[in-house]
């Protein structure tokens, strides 16, 4: 039997290490390497050789959605396995873009998650079916192309004559879209709106 060599980054040690010992019981994979930033993972994959990364979502340095986007550029033979605490659909969205083989939410079983590295080694794509459906509930984005370029400038906090200067248009046609915006999200300002969209992996 060939042992699948996974790397874990997991930014709470505690949690890191119980996924390392649980893991390590599966008796074809071994956990190489472990870290707990997300700007680590990608010098550790190289370093171990690694045949799949299983990464948290939040990690300080770069997300878990980030570092996928990473390896997959740059190592597009690692597998890639995201999981998260929170179950959002915007974040399903993200990680199958940044080029995730598969998504989970942390309180899967382990057994699901040691499934789910073999699977992924087969060429499957994983993914949790309860966030799968919320996914296709949420549907596509509300927001016109240029609705989202404009509340996308808004979420660093720039002014809508900021905003009017970046994108060539009226600071009157700037609120306009940010109005829309903010009602498409339900919101009650730009900075509820640009946090609603980002959650649904609509920005």
């Amino acid at each position: 039997m060939s042992m699948i060599r996974l790397l874990l980054a997991e930014d709470q040690s505690m949690v890191r290490e119980a996924l390392a010992a649980l893991l390590g019981l599966e008796p074809d994979i071994e956990v190489v390497a472990q870290v707990a930033r997300g700007d680590e993972v990608l010098a550790a994959a190289r370093e171990h050789d690694v045949d799949v990364a299983l990464l948290d979502i939040e990690m300080p340095g770069m997300t878990g959605i980030e570092a996928a986007a990473e390896l997959h550029r740059e190592l597009p033979d690692v597998k890639v396995v995201v999981v998260t605490t929170f179950g959002r659909p915007g974040y399903l969205r993200r990680a199958m873009e940044s080029g995730a083989d598969a998504f989970l939410v942390k309180d899967a079983p382990a057994s699901q998650l040691a499934e789910a590295v073999r699977r992924v080694l087969t060429g499957e794509r994983v993914i949790d079916p309860t966030l799968a459906a919320a996914a296709l509930a949420d549907g596509a984005s509300p927001l016109t192309d240029r609705e989202r370029e404009v509340l996308r400038s808004a979420a660093d906090g720039s002014i809508n004559a900021e905003i009017a200067a970046a994108l060539h248009l009226s600071q009157g046609t700037v609120r306009n879209y940010l109005s829309m915006a903010i009602q498409k999200m339900a919101a009650r300002n730009r900075a509820e709106a640009v946090r609603t969209a980002r959650e649904k992996g609509w920005l």
